[in-house]
């Protein structure tokens, strides 16, 4: 296929970027969880599970762009810190991976003295081992997605797999995919072009 720009729409591109712009903006919380669908929900699940992660979670800067915020999660206690907790841009792992937009993996994340233990601490576990990876949308990093292994009180003290190299794979491909689906979603939405 050989598909080149329509010159009828050359005149609408700026008015698009604009408008684009404008949406890619106001992309927090709320707007977010709006669009997510049960495709959008399985294409996470699926790569957080192949990476053999135990949950994984889709962070937003908010809206004054001080914290990111938890605004999807596929594990247990999703209802104990999405949509009211806020991680400091400044501090843990969540926020370097966030100001550098450089991916991140480690498999001894207890022993790392730039982790955060916020979240541990409210939910009572210990992260193990941990991806982070930013995300991209509408030409901008807008958040990070993250997955761990984790230990929960209670639970026998073995030593979890950890991930590997190609796990840090899986999960930018996830990061990318989910970019494009929205990217896609809210392009259809800007020009209000539905599918039959």
């Amino acid at each position: 296929m050989n598909i080149v720009p329509d010159p009828a729409f050359a005149g609408l591109t700026p008015a698009l970027v604009e408008r684009i712009g404008r949406i890619g903006a106001s992309l927090h919380a709320a707007e977010f969880c709006a669009l997510m669908d049960p495709l959008l929900c399985q294409t996470l699940q699926r790569g957080f599970t192949g990476a053999g992660a135990h949950e994984g979670t889709v962070w937003l800067v908010d809206e004054p762009g001080q914290n990111l915020e938890p605004v999807y999660n596929t594990g247990p206690d999703a209802a104990k810190f999405v949509g009211c907790f806020k991680q400091p841009l400044g501090s843990g792992l969540i926020g370097m991976v966030f100001a550098s937009q450089q991916s991140f993996l480690e498999n001894e994340v207890g022993h790392n003295a730039k982790q955060s233990k916020l979240l541990d601490s409210r939910l009572q576990t210990q992260t193990q081992a941990m991806i982070a990876v930013p995300l991209h949308l509408l030409s901008d990093c807008r958040g990070v997605i993250s997955c761990v292994q984790l230990k929960r009180p209670g639970t026998p003290d073995l030593r979890l797999p950890g991930f590997m190299p190609e796990h840090l794979e899986d999960i930018q491909r996830v990061a990318s995919v989910l970019a494009q689906l929205i990217e896609f979603r809210l392009l259809s939405l800007a020009v209000g072009w539905t599918m039959a």
